[in-house]
């Protein structure tokens, strides 16, 4: 059992996934939202597929991909182009199981089937496991978060709902988006220009519209650029069907992406 959720995590999947052999049965899950991009968990199943195809061994693996939503991505655009990705790499979706125990000593995960309450047991050679995520505990248990336990703020503004003078964005507030960098990069001028305005005893104009982006690897060398709304509107950057796979998103991804983030994004440059 692995997860790539940790620091070390990544190397342990890594290793699980070049000891598989013939007749194995690697076992991937993507648990319920919010999570960290919702797109991360099937990331690795297709990179799996990926190595499994270029060692000669990929017909001879079974992989299973259990999912506790009901398709394989929330905008329709990019469902459509991954389904056809699932479908070119032999890899059969399980909508609407949801993963409730794993047994380790007998490697059998055991999983809820949605759509009509039955359990379900899949026995695996590896899983990769997803874990639950929330907000900080110090928030869960403040009088800050809603009954989810998120900091409960306008999905438009980020101005708490309650508390006026308190702002929120990013993974411990309730906008109703994936968390991830690129969801946070638009959300912070929104937040900065509210709050100024707060101070300064002016309205609130300034409006989050929803905006993130999923880069969402098919492969070593292939990459889908999700960039969506709140409405599931695609919103994107560039001038091209980028629900296409393709090498150059790849390169965007793996070279372009880090720098931004590091260099930009956590410095205010971006």
């Amino acid at each position: 059992v692995c997860s790539n959720y940790t620091f070390d995590g990544c190397d342990y999947t890594w290793e699980n996934i070049k000891k598989l052999k013939p007749n194995d049965t690697a076992l991937f899950m993507n648990p319920p939202l919010p999570i960290k991009c919702a797109g991360a968990p099937q990331k690795i199943v297709y990179l799996c597929e990926d190595y499994l195809d270029k060692k000669g061994i990929r017909d001879q693996v079974n992989i299973e991909f259990c999912l506790k939503g009901p398709r394989i991505f929330g905008v329709d655009k990019y469902r459509i182009a991954l389904e056809k990705v699932l479908q070119r790499k032999k890899i059969n979706p399980r909508y609407e199981h949801n993963l409730i125990e794993v047994d380790g000593e007998n490697k059998i995960a055991k999983f809820e089937n949605l759509s009509n309450g039955e359990m379900v047991e899949i026995k695996f050679d590896m899983l990769h496991a997803v874990p639950a995520q929330s907000a900080p505990t110090f928030i869960k248990e403040s009088p800050l978060a809603n009954a989810d336990g998120w900091v409960d703020v306008n999905k438009e503004t980020c101005q708490h709902i309650k508390y006026k003078n308190i702002f929120s964005l990013g993974d411990a507030s309730s906008l109703p988006t994936s968390k991830t960098g690129a969801a946070i990069r638009k959300q912070a001028p929104v937040l900065v220009e509210n709050l100024m305005s707060l101070m300064g005893g002016k309205e609130l104009t300034a409006k989050y519209n929803g905006y993130t982006s999923c880069p969402l690897v098919t492969g070593v060398g292939s990459l889908i650029l999700a960039e969506f709304d709140y409405d599931g509107n695609p919103a994107e950057s560039f001038p091209f069907d980028q629900a296409k796979e393709r090498w150059s998103m790849y390169i965007l991804k793996k070279h372009v992406l880090p720098k931004l983030y590091w260099h930009g994004m956590l410095k205010g440059r971006a």
